[in-house]
């Protein structure tokens, strides 16, 4: 394959994104958009020369290459059951869904087909997660915390529980997947959120803050803490102690502190954007084998993040499968 043409379901912000990195790849033909706001999509293939498409049927139908699944957390699924059916490569914007039974789903339906996948988890292609991994390599993880603390964002969706799955699913779960990459997987957590909505925003029913703790099956714990309740994006990343070593990693770099004093590593977070699409094109085209986060791994994080939500609703523990049916099918867990 010369050229990969790649199709766009949806025309928000993401889509634009992956839209502006997929036009300067010089394999990658742009081949339209669909949305069901037929504007929006209009605008967007507008920028780029290329066509809008009534449906997904629509577009599949012209034959791309990959579609790219740039969709809101709620209306995933029917997209994804389509294209899987339609045995297309696809790239699933996260979360990849809003309910566990979802994304169960469509991750069978994949791993049933075989189906190459991506899913968004951008972090992994940040050169200091490798640099944080060597440095943990011999030394286990004692304790994790992690932390999503922002705004609103200005989407009418979002601060609805059933339509984003809330701060946890929607914004932590970048994080929540960081620290199963560095301090394996997460066998019970334990939650709470506050019960009251952030404040002035209309018609939300989402928690404004949580706090968690986790349990690893490493022996190792952890937390998280998650919060809409500020106007700017305060802290997101997580810090990592394990013996003589404490590293604190966020999207902008890995400060690392050890005996020998402390240094940071600045990381370049638009180039993690770019190297998670040249990866997937890459697999497509079939010239390379780095997508590092395909469907059947980023439902794992997916588990974690709804785990985290699922106990701050009933304020019981919720225990996480960690045997070897449930890592099945996994991909690998990332070497930036």
């Amino acid at each position: 394959m010369r050229t990969c043409r790649v199709g766009l379901v949806g025309a928000g912000g993401v889509a634009a994104r992956h839209a502006r990195v997929l036009a300067g790849f010089d394999d990658v033909e742009l081949l339209g958009v669909t949305d069901v706001a037929a504007s929006a999509a209009a605008d967007l293939a507008a920028g780029y020369g290329c066509r809008t498409f009534v449906d997904v049927a629509d577009l599949l139908a012209a034959g791309p290459d990959a579609v790219y699944v740039c969709v809101p957390p709620f209306a995933h699924g029917p997209v994804e059951e389509t294209v899987v059916d339609a045995g297309v490569p696809m790239f699933v914007e996260k979360p990849v869904a809003v309910d566990l039974d979802t994304a169960e789903r469509i991750a069978d339906l994949v791993r049933r087909r075989g189906l190459l996948t991506a899913v968004g988890h951008h972090w992994r292609y940040l050169h200091v997660v490798r640099r944080a991994r060597d440095l943990l390599a011999d030394r286990p993880v004692r304790m994790v915390n992690g932390a999503w603390l922002d705004r609103v964002p200005p989407v009418p969706w979002w601060p609805r529980r059933d339509r984003s799955g809330g701060p946890v699913v929607e914004q932590a779960a970048h994080v929540l997947d960081l620290v199963r990459v560095l301090a394996g997987e997460v066998a019970e957590v334990t939650a709470y959120g506050d019960g009251a909505p952030p404040a002035a925003v209309e018609g939300a029913d989402i928690d404004a803050v949580t706090a968690a703790t986790l349990r690893f099956t490493s022996g190792a714990v952890g937390t998280l803490a998650a919060a809409c309740v500020l106007t700017w994006k305060h802290r997101a990343g997580l810090e990592i102690l394990a013996d003589g070593l404490a590293l604190s990693l966020a999207e902008d770099g890995l400060l690392v502190r050890d005996a020998t004093g402390e240094r940071y590593l600045a990381a370049d977070p638009d180039g993690a954007r770019v190297a998670v699409d040249r990866a997937f094109v890459d697999a497509v085209r079939g010239v390379g084998d780095d997508v590092r986060v395909p469907y059947a791994e980023a439902l794992r994080t997916q588990r974690l993040a709804l785990a985290v939500a699922e106990s701050a609703r009933t304020g019981r523990a919720v225990s996480l499968p960690t045997g070897p049916a449930a890592l099945a099918g996994a991909g690998p867990v990332g070497d930036a």
